[in-house]
C-alpha cells in the first residue's frame, strides 16, 4: 500500500513538472517568444548569442557581430 502511495506522488509530480523538463536544455526565448540562436560574426568566425550580437544592416539582411570592433572592422 505504501509503494502505491509513493508511485502516485511520484506520478503527480512528474506531471506538475513535465513542462519544465520537456524545454531543451540551454534554450532561452526571447520577447517575441522564438527561440533565441546562435549567429557567426563574419569577421572573427565566432558564435555569438542573438541576442546579445551586435546587429549591422548588410547586402543580404542584417549581419551580426561579437563585439564593435568586429563590426568596425567588417563595415
Amino acid at each position: 500500500m505504501r509503494a502505491i502511495q509513493i508511485l502516485a506522488w511520484l506520478a503527480a509530480l512528474g506531471l506538475l513538472l513535465w513542462p519544465f523538463l520537456r524545454r531543451a536544455p540551454g534554450s532561452s526565448s526571447t520577447a517575441s517568444g522564438l527561440a533565441d540562436e546562435l549567429v557567426k560574426d563574419p569577421v572573427c568566425q565566432t558564435y555569438v548569442v542573438r541576442s546579445r550580437a551586435l546587429s549591422r544592416p548588410g547586402p543580404e539582411g542584417p549581419r551580426y557581430y561579437c563585439s564593435d570592433a568586429c563590426a568596425r572592422r567588417g563595415a
